[in-house]
């Protein structure tokens, strides 16, 4: 079952799905495990989160699927704003959330990113003990995939360059030019093609009916590349142990670097589970690759909030 929720998170109401398993027979309501299940970079409630928030549901959890502030039906202004600081306030607002809640038990929560949701999802686990256990799919911090690009390879330059931009919007910001902003996507299917396959996958997932969404973000504001540029979510993952750690990649996902790199630097129980086939983008709706990450996923919550 799907409710709409609301809940605060500093100050911002952020808009939620919250799904819960169906009622048994004998009417027995919980108190059920919990995971809270952030979205993708751009993403909102309705795609990648909410299609995996829901099969939790259906082995058991309660699942809260929620849209990053400034972002989806969430408040905060400006729109389009990506802070890794009040994403990662996010995910601990949403697990205050579910403490009150009568059907969720308060010790058996874990959380579960998917690709820049993976990255924050580690740092904040890393200062939240509430967290008991924390799963990713197809992880990225999002600021090595700025700095360095999906597959690792980009030339500093384009950083540079981004940061330069930046610096210029804040200027024109304070001089009442109002807000700038960057497209995240192509504009067309030959632009988008031209990028390679995993920018023409994500572009497909994004702008065409196979997940398109009118409240997915179509851009971010030039100021969320500064805030974007020192912040590491790898750095405090060993702060995570000894609670356990589950990585699930596709082995065709050119951003499996960033997965591999910040399950070397986790300690106590970890698993690096990779999907045969899988890309990146794949693993957010295909149910070749989203059933056997489920399966997957449900085990290890389910040992791992025991």
């Amino acid at each position: 079952m799907r409710t709409s929720v609301t809940f605060p998170s500093a100050g911002l109401k952020l808009a939620s799905h919250l799904y819960t398993p169906d009622t048994p027979d004998d009417g027995a309501v919980g108190p059920y495990p919990a995971v809270v299940v952030g979205h993708p970079g751009s993403g909102v409630k309705e795609q990648a989160s909410g299609l995996y928030a829901r099969h939790l549901a259906g082995q058991g959890f309660v699942a809260l699927a929620f849209d990053a502030a400034h972002q989806g039906e969430s408040e905060g202004e400006p729109r389009g704003l990506e802070d890794p600081a009040q994403r990662v306030e996010d995910i601990k607002a949403a697990v205050s959330f579910l403490t009150t809640r009568d059907d969720v038990d308060p010790g058996r929560i874990g959380a579960l990113g998917i690709c820049a949701s993976g990255g924050y999802a580690l740092t904040a686990t890393a200062s939240d003990h509430r967290i008991k256990a924390v799963g990713t799919v197809s992880a990225v911090d999002i600021a090595r995939q700025f700095r360095y690009g999906a597959d690792g390879a980009q030339d500093p330059a384009v950083f540079r360059g981004m940061l330069d931009a930046a610096a210029a919007a804040r200027t024109a910001e304070a001089l009442g030019e109002g807000v700038g902003t960057f497209p995240l996507f192509p504009g067309t299917e030959e632009e988008a093609r031209q990028g390679g396959p995993h920018v023409f996958e994500g572009w497909e997932y994004y702008r065409t009916p196979r997940a398109g969404h009118p409240r997915s973000a179509e851009s971010f504001t030039w100021t969320s590349v500064d805030r974007v540029a020192a912040f590491d979510a790898f750095s405090s993952v060993g702060l995570m142990a000894p609670r356990p750690l589950l990585m699930i990649v596709g082995r065709a996902a050119v951003t499996s670097w960033m997965s591999v790199e910040a399950f070397r630097k986790a300690h106590g129980p970890k698993e690096l589970h990779w999907i045969d086939g899988a890309t990146h983008v794949g693993l957010y709706d295909k149910d070749e690759y989203v059933t056997p990450a489920v399966e997957k996923l449900a085990g290890f919550f389910r040992a791992g909030l025991a």
